[in-house]
């Protein structure tokens, strides 16, 4: 059995015991949360709404919190004496599926 959610603008694939980086939630660690479910599949067939999906719930529990690693962005306009360097590190949200349905 797996379903698709979306969550932060993007849809994941899942299943129960997953562990999937996510967009960060506003969530404390080891709390609860639900996401919108786009699709289901089992045995039983496929169940895809429109575009949500009503009485089903895909739980799942925060691990932790943290950052991805540095993009570097480098701009460079040549014969103009112009160099720009920054980085960014991307938050994300470590989540364990715990149920489908």
């Amino acid at each position: 059995m797996y379903a698709i959610i979306q969550t932060g603008g993007k849809q994941y694939k899942v299943e129960v015991g997953n562990q999937i980086m996510v967009e960060k939630l506003e969530s404390d660690v080891n709390a609860e949360v639900d996401f919108e479910t786009l699709l289901v599949a089992d045995d039983s067939g496929v169940k895809v709404g429109k575009p949500v999906l009503t009485g089903v719930v895909v739980r799942g529990k925060v691990l932790e919190h943290g950052k991805g690693k540095k993009v570097v962005v480098f701009k460079y306009k040549p014969k103009k004496d112009t160099r720009t360097k920054r980085g960014h590190r991307q938050p994300y949200t470590k989540v364990e599926i715990l149920s489908i349905g």
